[in-house]
């Protein structure tokens, strides 16, 4: 895979996951339960998964070279667990969204993902070899947190609101392990959708566990909300979490975050305005704010691929 189409396919990722967000804030908002959205929407992407990938014969493979993977040690345990983090994720969709807004929720997010792809990226945390943290990928992240600022200055004006931006900024540092571990399950499985069913398993049953806490302390959801677009949560992060554990081999995933970005903040200001949240309206700081991440993308993405690139891309004809 090409970097300029891996880059595509990140920016995708990204108004993906801002329309996610968007969704899963407003189904949180009329259950009143964010943990109980995000178990819906991490549930019913199970449910599709499985009713999917078991169903053909080279599932079937893709799943059983992931056992045998875990056998000869080329996959830890902990690298099933990226699924955690995602349904840390989609929970701050749910408790923060409404309050947030999507564009705040989503600046928020970038800052803790582009710091959080940095570490992942050097540490080789990802399918890709470790990658040097070099002038080009620090000054692109270092914009795109000027971005965030510029963003969110004239929106977190009380600590409640602070609070709700750092459970997005938690999340954001959650995103970019998430991506990483996901991709070496779907290098051990040489398939996206097998990895995204491991990712989905590993979040539904976090989110079930946490869920029945919250069922045991405040009981049920009350209010059972029936228009259709409210419940799409799910499909929506199947495509996410797909072409992420296919792409960021080839991006890295600090490039594959900065890509990722352009995706979120532009389709977050799309929606907040054709369909803001209730009370909230977009603010001028917020679009300089996109603009701003949009360069930090160019200036992170570009420049020569690091020496181990080509034989990635390479190794992925199988893709």
């Amino acid at each position: 895979m090409q970097r300029p189409l891996g880059i595509a396919l990140a920016t995708l990722c990204g108004a993906a996951m801002a329309v996610q967000a968007r969704v899963n804030g407003e189904l949180g908002h009329q259950l009143h339960d964010g943990v109980a959205a995000a178990t819906f929407s991490f549930g019913s992407g199970l449910v599709l998964l499985l009713l999917l990938v078991p169903t053909f014969p080279a599932g079937r493979r893709a799943l059983g070279r992931i056992r045998t993977a875990l056998r000869t040690g080329e996959l830890r345990f902990w690298h099933l667990l990226g699924g955690t983090c995602g349904a840390l994720f989609v929970a701050a969709q749910g408790l923060t969204v409404a309050s947030l807004g999507v564009a705040l929720f989503s600046v928020s997010v970038v800052g803790g993902q582009l710091a959080s792809g940095l570490f992942v990226d050097r540490a080789g945390l990802g399918p890709a070899a470790a990658q040097p943290v070099t002038r080009r990928r620090l000054i692109g992240a270092g914009v795109a947190l000027v971005a965030v600022t510029i963003a969110v200055a004239d929106r977190v004006d009380s600590l409640s609101g602070i609070g709700l931006a750092a459970v997005a900024v938690v999340a954001g540092v959650a995103i970019a392990w998430q991506q990483a571990v996901n991709g070496r399950v779907r290098e051990a499985a040489r398939a996206a959708l097998p990895a995204a069913l491991v990712n989905f398993l590993a979040g539904t049953v976090a989110l079930v566990l946490v869920a029945a806490v919250v069922v045991a302390v405040r009981g049920l959801p009350t209010t059972v909300p029936t228009a259709p677009w409210l419940y799409v949560g799910g499909p929506l992060g199947i495509l996410f979490i797909a072409i992420a554990a296919t792409v960021v081999r080839a991006t890295g995933v600090l490039v594959f975050a900065l890509g990722s970005v352009a995706g979120q903040l532009v389709g977050a200001v799309v929606l907040d305005l054709v369909a803001p949240a209730p009370g909230h309206q977009l603010a001028v700081n917020t679009v300089i704010g996109v603009g701003v991440a949009l360069a930090a993308v160019a200036i992170g993405a570009s420049g020569r691929p690091t020496p181990d690139e080509p034989a990635r891309a390479g190794s992925d004809a199988h893709s």
